[in-house]
């Protein structure tokens, strides 16, 4: 029997203008489909468009084309008091834990105001509820009395998880949640993370450019390049060998912690092309170390490898006998 889909989305496609103009296509129709109790790691290079993906799915931005379900009901074009009301059960953990937090209140407001707001809780239950989540991300219920100037970068970033969870949503998109905070501290918070995600049965988009972190929280990893999903496989089935060339690139480069550890496979030559000006064909054809006429004339569609993986890939990698299969078997955070 297949999980209950929490979310999904059909043929989204977010753009920006540039100044001049010029039109940049940072998601390009993708699908995509979690499900309850699942969370997804969405990694790629930095400006491949992860984030914007991201924002959609809350919509914090609005998508040009493509529909949004969530829990059965197409939220895509909601607007007002029904897209609040959604919004209760759609939170997000941004990346810098200190521009998300308003500096001149105090910790327990931040946390009690989305109970008030989404959930109409009075004050009185608000604060008890910020206290219990203080104690839950191991701050201390006396947190709540201080500012967020008063706390370690770690610390706001626990603050900010509390805020997510305080209105009891089914949904959280965390972006980069650790990639602002010190190395010593980032286990701290991915362990916190992978602790509050099993004990609540939250249903979770992870995004990512650390694939170690990824590795440890996430059910099933999606690769994105320029805009679309180019592979997606559970974590397990990725890690043993990716199937597209791009996935293979990004976990080569993971340097591995063992004493034999030998140096990092060579980089894809290049930067990824300007989304404004994208390759014909396939859209990794000017990286790939595997290209050929087809790939520069034809663009691959995402279609199902094997059960449990799906690729966007002309001439996909053998993922049982690929270089890196038994280099990364291993790769930890």
């Amino acid at each position: 029997m297949k999980p209950t889909p929490l979310l999904e989305l059909t043929g989204l496609r977010v753009e920006y203008t540039r100044p001049g103009g010029r039109r940049v296509r940072a998601v390009r129709d993708v699908d995509l489909t979690i499900s309850e109790g699942e969370t997804l790691g969405l990694v790629g290079e930095s400006g491949c468009g992860k984030s914007s993906l991201g924002r959609a799915v809350l919509r914090a931005i609005e998508p040009q084309a493509g529909r949004i379900d969530f829990l059965g009901l197409d939220i895509t074009h909601l607007k007002g008091a029904q897209l609040r009301a959604v919004w209760a059960d759609l939170q997000m953990i941004f990346q810098d834990p200190f521009g998300s937090l308003n500096p001149r209140r105090k910790v327990v407001d931040i946390i009690a105001e989305p109970m008030m707001r989404a959930r109409g809780a009075t004050r009185a239950q608000a604060e008890e509820r910020a206290g219990d989540l203080l104690d839950l991300v191991g701050l201390g219920r006396d947190a709540g009395h201080r500012r967020p100037r008063e706390f370690s970068g770690g610390q706001r970033q626990r603050i900010a998880i509390a805020r997510a969870l305080a209105p009891q949503p089914k949904f959280i998109v965390a972006d980069e949640p650790v990639s602002a905070l010190d190395v010593s501290i980032q286990a701290q918070v991915v362990n916190l993370l992978a602790d509050l995600t099993e004990e609540s049965k939250l249903t979770c988009l992870f995004i990512s450019h650390d694939l170690g972190v990824v590795r440890q929280l996430a059910d099933r990893v999606a690769v994105m390049y320029l805009g679309q999903i180019i592979e997606i496989a559970e974590r397990d089935r990725f890690f043993a060998g990716p199937a597209h060339p791009y996935s293979n690139a990004l976990l080569a480069s993971v340097p591995r912690v063992t004493a034999t550890a030998e140096p990092r496979q060579a980089q894809l030559p290049g930067d990824p092309p300007d989304p404004a000006d994208p390759p014909s064909g396939c859209l990794f054809s000017s990286r790939c170390p595997k290209v050929t006429d087809l790939c520069r004339t034809e663009q691959p569609t995402l279609r199902e490898l094997e059960p449990g993986r799906s690729v966007r890939c002309h001439f996909p990698l053998n993922t049982t006998g690929i270089e890196t299969t038994k280099e990364h078997a291993d790769i930890d955070h």
